[in-house]
């Protein structure tokens, strides 16, 4: 069995946020009770709809959703009806229906009865008031015409298509397309320069002769303006030529809403930010052109956190670290790393081994090191690794320049330093390493923690050599690629897929350094199995690791209600000794997982068995952390 609670941390930076965090995970505020409330039992009737309409109806109405929070005294309550019929009311224009009927009772009684009120407190005393909502919705209406016009009626010179709006005639006349397609009139025009751009009028008409809707947006497109001088404000411990250096927007260029957008992702990346704000001046300065402030809201420096982490056959561990954002007013990072870990036993291959590890590392980051997108990124760290494969004590040191192309792409050059003494089952080595890693990344996920689309994308490929040897190193390549996709709208099905693989040639397996090799099992790569153990032995049965590596999973994210969710899923893969992945090594396994989504991530409990395992195999594995397991 394995159980494992994720390395994740809890972070507080002088502002309440880890007891802020707790409460928000474990616990709800108090609910302080109502006065001389009123308990109510509402049923929804909406006779001959989809379930999609039934739904939304439902979800609009506050008797329904407010059901658990009674109001105070009968008038409350008829309030509380009555607001429904606006809400109801939207909701069916909301999906294209505009002659529906709403009829609300409660406790028997039509909302404008003259005894209402008397007849709910009649009817308390018997248990929750019955309330009865029934909803007529009518025929469904489709759009007719659509025009766009000027202030003065006329057609306009330049239109977006109705393709471009979302909308045509025939098309189903949801009040929601129609609001929808207002912006996508005033984004057309601002997308050619037309910072001023509005819909100053529309005018919707349902004939119910015809069930047709016909729309006419009145607009007034206003002048294209270009960009005039930018101001930053905020910027207070981080230097304002900082912001400046980073701002897209080119003063005298044709006023782009894209150039604000990435303005906006530019500056959000760094650390030092929680907040960045864009502001268009309301009207030109003396020149013509179109004044913009970029407002950013600094977060505190410096924070502190710690984190947990057990395994029944990795071992356990504890770590804290002390980060500062900003270290000299140019958003440069600085964080200090410690973790003390217990192995639970020694070493398989090293069977008088201390089970005890350690590391120590620092991590200094400087932004816009050779240009605005180059930021340096450095680490250095010491310690002591114990697995059933190898002990290692080692100092490490890497140091590397990444180019940010955009917000998804990235490229990193860097160098990777490492002395090292290294105990197998083949006995003890001493290395000096010095690689040249080479590493891509392409990310356009919708959240690092739970994406519901988007794909990411890494590879990274090093050469490296021994120094004091004459011969040339071998060369390392490895690569991973996940995708996301939602199969609904509310987010609630999501299908979720990766595979990595990797591989190293220009040496045989046992000149490669033991902390080199690749090794798959765990719940980071092959769920169920434990750790490493699907990966090449020797004849004795220690675990040597390989040349190469493939894995795979697939895991269907089902939300069961707001803040629970299940997940089957499948895993396979295996290391490899040649430098090709071997399918026939392949291991594979399957299981089902638990979420429970918090404002922070969804805690994650998952079970897996493996399907074809070893003879000395355990039955199944338990693993826990926050985040999705990819």
């Amino acid at each position: 069995m394995v159980i494992v609670v994720a390395g994740s941390t809890v972070t507080y930076a002088q502002d309440g946020g880890f007891l802020n965090g707790i409460r928000s995970l474990f616990g709800k505020e108090k609910v302080e009770p109502v006065a001389d409330a009123v308990p109510y039992k509402p049923t929804v009737n909406v006779p001959d709809a989809a379930r999609s309409l039934r739904k939304a109806i439902t979800a609009a109405s506050n008797l329904y959703s407010m059901r658990k929070s009674p109001p105070s005294g009968a008038a409350g309550l008829l309030r509380r009806a009555r607001a429904d019929i606006d809400q109801i009311t939207g909701a069916l224009y909301s999906n294209g229906y505009y002659a529906g009927s709403i009829r609300i009772t409660i406790a028997g009684r039509a909302l404008d009865a003259p005894d209402i009120l008397q007849a709910i407190e009649a009817a308390r005393p018997a248990g929750p008031v019955p309330v009865e909502i029934d909803v007529t919705t009518g025929p469904l209406f489709h759009f007719g015409s659509i025009t766009l016009v000027d202030e003065r009626n006329r057609p306009l010179p330049m239109a977006p298509t109705l393709r471009q709006l979302g909308i045509e005639p025939g098309g189903e006349a949801k009040s929601s397309a129609i609001l929808d397609a207002e912006s996508h009139i005033t984004d057309f025009y601002r997308d050619k320069g037309h910072a001023f751009a509005k819909v100053v009028d529309k005018d919707v008409v349902a004939d119910h002769a015809t069930n047709l809707v016909n729309v006419t947006y009145v607009v007034n497109a206003g002048p294209a303006v270009a960009f005039g001088p930018v101001t930053v404000s905020g910027a207070e411990k981080v230097r304002p030529s900082f912001v400046q250096e980073r701002v897209r927007i080119i003063p005298g260029e044709m006023f782009s809403p894209q150039r604000l957008a990435d303005t906006r992702k530019s500056l959000l990346r760094y650390e030092a930010f929680s907040g960045v704000r864009i502001r268009e001046g309301d009207k030109l300065d003396a020149d013509g052109r179109l004044p913009v402030d970029v407002e950013v809201t600094e977060r505190k420096p410096r924070y502190v956190g710690f984190g947990a982490k057990y395994s029944s056959t990795d071992g356990s561990s504890i770590n804290a670290f002390w980060g500062h954002r900003n270290l000299f007013g140019g958003a440069e990072t600085l964080r200090l790393d410690g973790q003390v870990s217990w192995f639970g036993g020694s070493s398989s291959a090293v069977p008088d081994s201390n089970p005890l590890g350690y590391r120590f590392a620092a991590t200094f980051g400087k932004p816009g090191i050779l240009t605005p997108i180059d930021d340096l990124v450095a680490q250095a760290a010491v310690l002591r690794e114990v697995t059933d494969a190898y002990v290692r004590e080692a100092v490490t040191f890497t140091g590397g320049v990444r180019r940010n192309y955009s917000d998804q792409f990235s490229v990193q050059i860097g160098l990777d330093l490492e002395q090292s003494h290294v105990q197998d089952s083949s006995g003890s080595r001493d290395d000096t390493i010095v690689g040249v890693p080479i590493d891509i990344a392409y990310d356009t996920t919708d959240n690092p923690l739970d994406p519901s689309k988007g794909i990411r994308a890494a590879g990274t490929f090093e050469p490296f050599a021994y120094l004091g040897q004459a011969s040339a190193g071998p060369m390392m390549f490895k690569g991973s690629l996940s995708s996301y996709k939602a199969l609904d709208e509310d987010k609630r099905y999501i299908l979720a897929g990766r595979i990595s693989a990797g591989t190293i040639f220009g040496a045989d397996l046992l000149d490669v350094p033991p902390q080199r090799r690749f090794y798959v099992g765990g719940g980071g790569s092959l769920r169920g199995y434990d750790y490493q153990s699907a990966s090449p032995r020797n004849a004795q049965g220690d675990i040597i690791g390989g040349l190469s590596y493939l894995t795979a999973s697939a895991e269907a994210r089902i939300k069961v209600t707001d803040t629970i969710g299940i997940v089957p899923f499948f895993d396979m893969g295996a290391a490899s000794e040649g430098s090709v992945p071997d399918l026939g090594d392949l291991k594979y396994s399957a299981g089902l997982g638990l979420r429970y989504y918090t404002g922070i991530g969804p805690v994650r409990l998952d079970v897996a068995i493996p399907l074809n395992p070893e003879p000395d195999d355990k039955g199944y594995g338990i693993y826990i952390s926050l985040g999705q397991s990819f």
